[in-house]
């Protein structure tokens, strides 16, 4: 059997992560595909517990090592048990994150080295990649009005905006450096040319299949 598909959707805090995921799902279905949606960190229960000790707020300093050695550790329990299964069974796999981020936030926005998240990403996935990473893009001020619009912000949502700026620039130099992979979308336009430029994106890859 053919594998799937591995698509994600990465983009600092704002930037319509959530309605544009929905889109790109109901497109790839209307296309008659099996899809499976999942998040990072999270996907599994037991990842899913790790999303909640990596976003709560809390009164005790998080070292960054810490931080990043979760995510792997929620990442290696996410792919063993449901994205690899999906893409081995010809589905479709639907991302909110994935590595891409821990790039973004770990490496950009906490300053850990970019070699340290190589060696783990090799480890956890190996030569497994996604094959489309959409980035959507915003101005990191509007982002942050957006996202503290949206109400109570989590430990990452709180940082700073030059916290945010130095992510907003990781994204953008890895998908300078890999542009066969990445499309990176502005998400500041409205919402229909924002989901048209998305659409095309997905045409190209459907056709390159």
């Amino acid at each position: 059997m053919k594998p799937g598909k591995f698509i994600t959707i990465e983009g600092s805090e704002g930037v319509g992560k959530s309605t544009n995921l929905a889109f790109v799902h109901q497109w790839l279905e209307s296309k008659g595909l099996e899809v499976v949606v999942t998040r990072e960190p999270g996907g599994t229960p037991l990842a899913e517990e790790i999303r909640k000790l990596l976003l709560a707020r809390r009164e005790e300093l998080v070292d960054p090592t810490a931080e990043l050695l979760l995510v792997f550790a929620a990442r290696a329990q996410h792919l063993h048990r449901v994205i690899q299964p999906a893409l081995a069974r010809g589905a479709w796999v639907l991302c909110d994150r994935f590595t891409d981020a821990t790039y973004a936030y770990q490496g950009g926005g906490r300053g850990l080295s970019l070699d340290t998240i190589a060696r783990l990403e090799q480890m956890v996935q190996g030569d497994l990649h996604p094959d489309l990473t959409l980035i959507l893009d915003i101005d990191v001020s509007l982002g942050l009005q957006r996202a503290s619009a949206r109400g109570q912000l989590d430990r990452f949502e709180s940082e700073t905006l030059a916290f945010f700026e130095r992510v907003r620039s990781a994204y953008l130099a890895r998908a300078s450096a890999a542009p066969n992979r990445y499309a990176v979308i502005d998400a500041s336009h409205p919402l229909d040319q924002v989901q048209a430029d998305i659409a095309r994106v997905l045409e190209q890859l459907l056709g390159a299949c």
